[in-house]
């Protein structure tokens, strides 16, 4: 699936670790502002069933404001409430065995700071590749380092659209996208920030 995209919309939201009680309402207005491409639910806690009913939530917000909805590590869940793809990391099904269920639907793959895993999976037709960690996360705890270099290589390699994550912040963003990042995936620096709330948040990423 080609990805037809606006780059200007550069964000690709992760949704937080847990559900908080504005979640939905907070998702919507941070979702109008337009600025948005992907949004990634990403609930390692909860049960299936549970993840479904959030799910078809999150699909309906996603779907008014023209947002791409992924799920991360499960395409039977991307298949049960017919979300727009899902994301794998290194550890999670293969994209050959994801495809089987999910068909077309657009699948990223974790490469962390690995040209291999990126070559692999631009062979099995990823929809994008996601590098990481650039700066340290309060989200993840990730073992693998990412420089800029990464990304000007992956770029040489291949069209496939390329997302930067990890640690991503408005003082930290926009050398990222200098450095062929299409698009930059964030998380705490939206949902857990001490001094902006989500909107705001959003809007610092000019």
């Amino acid at each position: 699936k080609n990805l037809k995209i606006n780059k200007k919309k550069f964000i690709y939201l992760i949704s937080p670790n847990k559900l908080t009680k504005n979640f939905y309402k907070n998702l919507d207005q941070v979702l109008k502002l337009n600025k948005i491409s992907f949004f990634q639910m990403r609930f390692k806690k909860y049960s299936f069933i549970k993840k479904v009913g959030i799910g078809k939530k999150i699909k309906k917000i996603c779907k008014k404001n023209k947002v791409i909805f992924l799920i991360n590590d499960d395409p039977f869940l991307v298949k049960k409430i017919d979300a727009d793809g899902c994301h794998l990391g290194q550890n999670d099904m293969n994209i050959v065995e994801a495809r089987k269920i999910i068909e077309d639907k657009i699948i990223g793959i974790t490469c962390h700071n690995s040209i291999k895993y990126a070559k692999i999976a631009i062979k099995n037709k990823a929809s994008y590749l996601a590098f990481g960690s650039f700066f340290s996360s309060k989200t993840k705890k990730s073992k693998f380092k990412a420089t800029t270099k990464i990304l000007n290589q992956a770029k040489k390699l291949s069209k496939t659209n390329l997302v930067a994550i990890g640690g991503i912040n408005s003082s930290n963003y926009k050398n990222l996208l200098l450095n062929n990042a299409d698009f930059l995936a964030i998380s705490s620096y939206i949902w857990q920030n001490k001094k902006y709330k989500p909107v705001e948040a959003v809007k610092n990423l000019k």
